[in-house]
């Protein structure tokens, strides 16, 4: 998309804490959790650093030292966190996971009510300063569930950043649990309305087998998210409506989880041309045909989607990876990797990447 991109994100940021090892929160307390940080668009950010891309990250914190280690941490990365807004006051949101095994599920608990970005009006925010030399801007549908304020600058942002010429990556990113901000609207139904003027701005779209479904009522047929099944074909219209409702995309990409445990998925994706109006999938055999990664010991799948997201805004924006069969190949080999690390960052190589891309799939010793 360009020869000097800088890819920037903007959203919450939160306290990560879970139980060593399969552990429930109520086996591990009282008693120690596992601290780390988080947040859709961070790991976005995280991930394209650690590819070598600028990267900067945009939000709001308080100014107290666990926001301050978060900020390091992000630093040592190699993303930019010059422009965040720092408060005097409030406080840095928490979530609480379980990891699943076999039938179990994973879970997360929210703790995230009245953070600094919650309640952070969009006057608060210097526009032009956090936008400087962007070129993409990658937004998802999780900040504007939290809050009223919080989605009205993201939608503030994502105008500001069209109007300097940025193009607009947005992961659709339902939560059922968020979007409790306006009582006696149904979350879906608040999603709908607040996502649909976001989404009209978007370059490139991003979902998963239920985003389009819960967030605009755009259904794959033939396909069961419960029994793990999914219709290529379906996904493929799903596509095409999408890009008739949202013109300007010129990619849509929709991740394809099986889930077949909370321990071993499939997994893959594809991504839809919209001029072309050609879907591309990956990973496919040697026959040509879309066969998904199995993943059978899963060590974490916290975010897996937006470790896709980052492997996608790298090859778009990366003239070896951009025509769209090795951008799907590439992200997908990413966000594989990503259930192989713990904690919401892809701690992974251009080099590692590309090898898995490429078929190296036997995780023999590198010597």
């Amino acid at each position: 998309m360009s020869d000097k991109p800088l890819v920037a994100g903007f959203g919450e940021i939160m306290l990560r804490l879970t139980p060593e090892g399969f552990s429930r929160l109520n086996q591990a307390l009282p008693g120690s959790l596992r601290a780390t940080f988080g947040g859709g668009e961070a790991n976005v950010c995280a991930s394209i650093a650690r590819f070598g891309m600028a990267s900067r990250y945009l939000t709001a914190v308080p100014s107290n030292a666990v926001a301050d280690s978060m900020l390091a941490e992000l630093r040592g990365i190699g993303v930019d966190v010059s422009r965040v807004l720092r408060t005097a006051a409030g406080r840095l949101g928490v979530y609480f996971t379980e990891t699943g095994a076999n039938q179990r599920g994973s879970t997360v608990l929210y703790d995230r009510a009245h953070s600094v970005i919650s309640e952070t009006s969009v006057d608060a925010y210097d526009f032009d300063s956090m936008l400087e030399g962007v070129t993409c801007l990658h937004l998802s549908g999780i900040t504007p569930s939290i809050s009223r304020q919080a989605c009205e600058a993201n939608l503030a942002l994502a105008k500001a950043a069209v109007s300097r010429g940025a193009a607009i990556s947005l992961d659709l990113n339902f939560r059922k649990k968020l979007w409790r901000w306006e009582p006696g609207v149904e979350p879906r139904a608040l999603a709908a309305r607040c996502m649909e003027p976001l989404a009209a701005l978007a370059d490139v779209l991003i979902g998963n087998e239920e985003d389009a479904k819960d967030v605009f009522g755009i259904e794959a047929a033939g396909s069961s998210i419960e029994k793990g099944e999914l219709s290529l074909d379906g996904y493929k219209d799903v596509a095409a409506a999408l890009s008739a409702k949202f013109p300007k995309a010129k990619y849509i990409a929709i991740t394809l989880r099986e889930s077949h445990s909370a321990t071993w998925n499939g997994w893959g994706a594809m991504l839809y041309d919209t001029a072309a109006k050609v879907a591309h999938f990956a990973p496919v055999g040697p026959d040509g045909a879309y066969r998904p990664w199995e993943i059978r010991a899963i060590v974490d799948r916290i975010g897996g989607g937006d470790s896709f997201s980052g492997g996608l805004l790298y090859a778009l924006n990366t003239p070896e990876w951009s025509e769209p069969s090795k951008a799907i190949s590439f992200a997908v080999a990413a966000s594989c990797l990503k259930h192989t690390i713990y904690g919401d960052y892809n701690d992974v190589s251009v080099a590692e990447v590309a090898a898995l891309a490429a078929g190296n799939a036997s995780g023999r010793v590198s010597r």
